[in-house]
């Protein structure tokens, strides 16, 4: 009970660790990780651990999906061959040269151990690429890139990830049949996947009536991909990202709108409790895994720490141009589609490693099958968390610098959010005149001057004028000033509404139920300001 209450009040000190990222602009990933450091220096705290086995399947099944819901399908397809380029050439590059790198480097260490230290730090981070790169202005086919290859990479690095474990404990590897067995477990993940959502498909479109069950739903989902997976000994974590991108493009044919609501708002807490978890375990032991490695002296660690951490950042910049021109060389198809030699600088700058490789280290076993400590497990954790500290504070704060210095034009969904909120409009306006003729004429008059003022709001912004080929903002436009006076009003019809519950003048349902109304209003008005 004791640890218990030391992870909840810590878990509130990482809340508003959130909310001073949100204040000052800083990505919450590096704050999570530098929060974690703080909390190994609090003296007194206990050791808490969670059961290896547990690690993978609190943490990593509702994380994938996260990321693969919010990764689109479509950008996804359109990249395909960058992203199986990093996702699987990459971690696999990534863990032989640092395994090579940490064999040469430690003294008294195995080959499997060294393996299994280049799998665990390989692939890069889904949510700390997205938060990093977030309001950076980087051109979405980079920014799709980044999230694909950050989705599948987690795919193939823990493939890697249990060989290397499974030589390191059982101490034989067969690489002609490992090699075999990586395709066959990668692909039965992607149909075990591919199986579970479209039977969750089926379920949320005929059976499902209830946002309540359906928000359920979507917690469960992920967790059965991984399971039945698992169970047949194929890729769990391949599973999950195929069901949650498969349910996410079907998403609006299958969710209420209530359903949406709810799944978002639950998934953003789930998440970000998650992530904050995780740091507030490492931060929980890390001082035990430096007590677990007093053998090595302070100049020898500290050597381990940037040694592999800069063995991960320089592999990835050896790979990425090779891997972006050499098919360029080879296809003429390829050569014709558009390269900025910028972006390849982005590519190799953006290589932050995260939660998932730190649930990897956490759920290595704590013995050997023959009662024998794990070996150089506290070492293998401290080598992790250096990687992710190294990489998110040196590569994730340089990055907006990096982008400035490379003079990369920003690119903004501003313009592309004009376009279709255009089409829309005049599309419902058609729509009206040719289809709701015979309504009332009042009626019709009132539907069709509804859309049309927001048709005419959106011509009288400055973005057409002012955006494309410009780099000003919105600032100021007609647009967000109508609908910052809907919601100031709001805010008048909010109070009316307090006052009237204070004095007793309206029973609690009603005002909860005009509440949501409200608020529900104000959110939307919100999403459609330009910023």
């Amino acid at each position: 009970m004791v640890n218990i209450t030391i992870i909840v009040l810590l878990l509130f000190g990482l809340a508003f660790l959130r909310i001073l990222s949100n204040r000052f602009k800083f990505p919450l990933p590096i704050a999570l990780v530098l929060g974690g450091v703080c909390i190994s220096l609090i003296p007194g705290l206990p050791v808490v651990e969670l059961r290896p086995d547990v690690v993978f399947l609190l943490f990593l099944p509702p994380l994938l999906y996260e990321a693969s819901w919010k990764a689109g399908w479509h950008e996804f397809k359109t990249n395909i061959r960058p992203i199986s380029l990093a996702a699987v050439g990459l971690v696999l590059f990534t863990t032989i040269l640092v395994g090579v790198a940490a064999y040469y480097l430690i003294p008294d260490i195995s080959w499997p151990t060294a393996f299994l230290i280049g799998a665990i730090v390989s692939p890069p981070d889904a949510i700390a690429a997205t938060a990093v790169t977030k309001g950076l202005g980087l051109h979405p086919r980079i920014v799709s890139i980044l999230e694909g290859e950050s989705l599948v990479n987690d795919a193939s690095g823990l493939i890697a990830y249990k060989y290397a474990l499974v030589a390191v404990t059982a101490g034989n590897f067969v690489l002609w049949r490992a090699g075999t067995n990586f395709v066959v477990v990668a692909l039965a993940g992607i149909a075990v996947g591919l199986a579970i959502g479209y039977i969750m498909r089926l379920v949320h479109k005929h059976l499902v009536c209830d946002p309540i069950v359906e928000a359920t739903f979507t917690l469960l989902t992920p967790f059965a991909s991984y399971l039945l997976a698992e169970q047949f000994h194929f890729s769990g974590v391949l599973a999950v990202v195929s069901t949650g991108l498969y349910i996410s493009f079907r998403s609006s044919e299958i969710f209420s709108h209530q359903g949406r609501l709810i799944s978002y708002s639950i998934w953003d807490v789930a998440v970000f409790i998650l992530n904050g978890l995780i740091f507030v375990l490492i931060g929980l032991q890390l001082r035990q895994v430096i007590k677990g490695i007093s053998s090595y002296s302070a100049s020898e660690l500290v050597l381990y720490g940037i040694g592999i951490s800069l063995v991960v950042i320089v592999v990835r910049f050896l790979f990425a141009y090779p891997a972006t021109y050499i098919p360029r060389l080879v296809s003429k198809r390829i050569r014709r589609e558009p390269l900025d030699a910028k972006n390849v600088v982005i590519f190799g700058w953006a290589g932050m490693r995260g939660v998932v490789s730190m649930a990897a280290a956490l759920a290595l076993p704590l013995t050997l099958p023959n009662g024998s400590p794990f070996p150089h497990r506290n070492l293998i954790l401290y080598i992790t968390f250096c990687v992710i500290l190294s990489t998110l504070v040196l590569l994730g704060l340089t990055l907006p610098w990096v982008i400035k210095r490379l003079k990369i034009p920003p690119y903004s969904a501003s313009a592309e959010e004009y376009k279709v909120r255009t089409e829309l409009m005049s599309g419902m306006i058609g729509h009206i005149e040719e289809n709701l003729s015979l309504i009332q004429g009042e009626l019709l008059n009132n539907i069709k001057s509804k859309y049309e003022v927001r048709y005419n709001r959106l011509q009288k912004t400055d973005l057409p004028a002012d955006y494309f080929g410009n780099e000003r903002a919105l600032n100021g436009s007609i647009f967000n000033e109508y609908t910052q006076l809907q919601i100031d009003l709001i805010g008048v019809e909010r109070s009316s509404l307090r006052e009237m519950h204070l004095a007793g003048h309206t029973s609690e349902a009603v005002v909860r139920k005009i509440e949501h109304e409200l608020d529900l209003e104000e959110t939307r008005l919100k999403m459609e300001m330009y910023n």
